[in-house]
């Protein structure tokens, strides 16, 4: 393992670890019995701590990251070069009703700048799926086929399998990794991924196997930062209902309603609106 380096991130505004990485957006991160999280992203491991920032304003704080990877690296990953308090005002100015409670109760929450592949690799495996079977099934994949990391915080840890790995096993293969009809998606989509172009895969998205409007949508909010992107699940269309009134089968009505509303902060929103919606 190259050598463990400790960075802080002075003054960060909106940032909660927990929220951050426990509101679905990634699935390799666990939290710790003192609160921080530690995690890996693509050929790096972490631990990242939020403590009180010296200057002592509310809901101000300092990012402690201990881990591998440049100090850039955490920065973009954290996308702690972007405004979430001015975020946040925006969307509250565009929908003063519900977006004020929701925009409070997620306050801590970031969109990670997440790999690409990862994120289309996780959000595979995350179709008909609960959030625990989905870090086991990760997991499992890396262990057996990704990179070793090292040890860690009393772990060994590794990366996700590259698309040239997958791409050239078979269904028995990953017979271990209790993936389901997904193995299959996975291995089809890994071979696909490397007969194009990086411009040719973020135009494609929803063309991989397996890939329905929701899972593109996640990949897209997730793995290519488009903050436009609008993920409808069950639990979407609940809240959707429950605020706004839509019938929860009207997802066409609820992403026009989005776009409308939220524009080009919609991933945000129904982050934000999620979050809100479990402490209610």
């Amino acid at each position: 393992m190259e050598d463990i380096k400790k960075y802080t991130f002075r003054e960060v505004d909106c940032f909660d670890p927990t929220q951050t990485f426990d509101c679905g957006q990634c699935f390799r991160w666990t939290e710790e019995a003192d609160l921080s999280w530690t995690g890996v992203a693509g050929d790096h491991v972490a631990n990242v701590r939020a403590v009180p920032s010296n200057g002592g304003r509310p809901g101000i704080v300092d990012i402690v990251v201990e881990g591998t990877g440049s100090e850039e690296f955490w920065r973009n990953y954290l996308d702690l070069d972007s405004d979430y308090a001015a975020m946040s005002k925006a969307l509250m100015d565009r929908e003063p009703e519900i977006m004020p409670g929701a925009c409070e109760a997620g306050r801590g929450i970031r969109i990670l700048r997440q790999d690409f592949w990862e994120a289309t690799l996780d959000f595979i495996i995350s179709q008909n799926n609960n959030i625990p079977r989905i870090r086991g099934c990760i997991e499992k994949l890396s262990e057996k086929f990704g990179k070793p990391l090292g040890e860690f915080r009393g772990r060994e840890r590794y990366s996700l399998p590259a698309p040239e790995t997958l791409a050239g096993l078979s269904r028995e293969d990953l017979a271990d990794v209790h993936l389901g009809y997904r193995d299959e998606y996975i291995i089809k989509t890994a071979s696909q991924w490397l007969e194009m172009t990086e411009e040719e895969r973020k135009a494609s998205v929803i063309d991989f196997p397996g890939i329905g409007p929701k899972v593109e949508s996640c990949i897209r909010l997730f793995g290519l930062h488009e903050m436009e992107a609008f993920p409808i699940d069950v639990w979407v269309a609940r809240l959707m209902n429950r605020f706004y009134g839509f019938e929860e089968k009207d997802k066409k009505g609820m992403k026009a309603f989005a776009d409308e509303r939220f524009g080009a902060l919609a991933g945000l929103a129904q982050q934000y609106l999620f979050y809100y919606i479990r402490g209610l």
